[in-house]
């Protein structure tokens, strides 16, 4: 028997989603070594590691390009067109947020004070665990497909996006700590170094928001 995904248009689409969530994931995961040498003061590979951002976020780009122009209209498919662009849409938004927050610590002096220089690496690394977690649901996209979003993959996806909650809970904890360090601070800073900072903090938690809003999308789909 022809499978649904036979029948409804095939796996190409599904599977360029995954693959442009997989562009995504190794664009984020440049964030954590991009902030690590800003702490350090390490320009040689803070642009590096920039470098790496923009080309990967390119590449992303080109991914969602193709598959807009792809995505069958005359065929069925066993998702809405409207919900897999949803989809698409927000997951290249992880790459373009990436992107601003490499540009601004490039383009301008973003070492942050000592203090601040735990929290905003553990924050980081915290963001970018959401983004594996959301990879890790989107892995498991074309199986979702291939069950009619039931059974026991949906099972291991409710559980996987139960983490990607919970871990994004996290990021918003170290994101109201370093803020709150932040205004500790201020009057040793620039208020346009404070208002720099405090985008950029802002930046690197909508890492895990956007993932977040990926993995509840996936888990509207498996409700429906």
């Amino acid at each position: 028997m022809p499978t649904i995904t036979n029948l409804f248009g095939g796996h190409a689409p599904f599977k360029q989603l995954q693959e442009h969530m997989r562009v995504v994931r190794r664009c984020a995961e440049h964030v954590v070594p991009l902030a690590d040498a800003l702490i350090a003061g390490d320009d040689e590979t803070l642009r590096a590691e920039a470098k790496a951002i923009f080309t990967l976020e390119a590449e992303a780009d080109v991914l969602k390009n193709e598959l807009r122009m792809r995505l069958p209209r005359s065929l069925f498919l066993p998702v809405d067109r409207r919900d897999l662009l949803d989809v698409l849409h927000v997951q290249d938004s992880i790459a373009d947020t990436a992107e601003d927050i490499a540009g601004l610590m490039i383009r301008r002096d973003m070492r942050p004070p000592e203090p601040m220089r735990p929290i905003l690496a553990a924050l980081c690394r915290r963001c970018v665990e959401v983004v594996g977690l959301c990879g890790d649901v989107i892995e498991h996209f074309d199986e979702l497909i291939e069950v009619g979003f039931r059974g026991r993959v949906a099972e291991q996806v409710e559980t996987l996006t139960s983490r990607l909650n919970e871990a994004e809970d996290d990021t918003d904890a170290l994101g109201r700590q370093l803020t709150s360090e932040l205004f500790a601070l201020e009057d040793q800073m620039s208020p346009v170094s404070v208002m720099f900072t405090y985008q950029l903090i802002e930046w690197i938690g909508d890492l895990a928001d956007h993932a977040e809003k990926v993995g509840n999308n996936v888990r509207l789909l498996i409700a429906r």
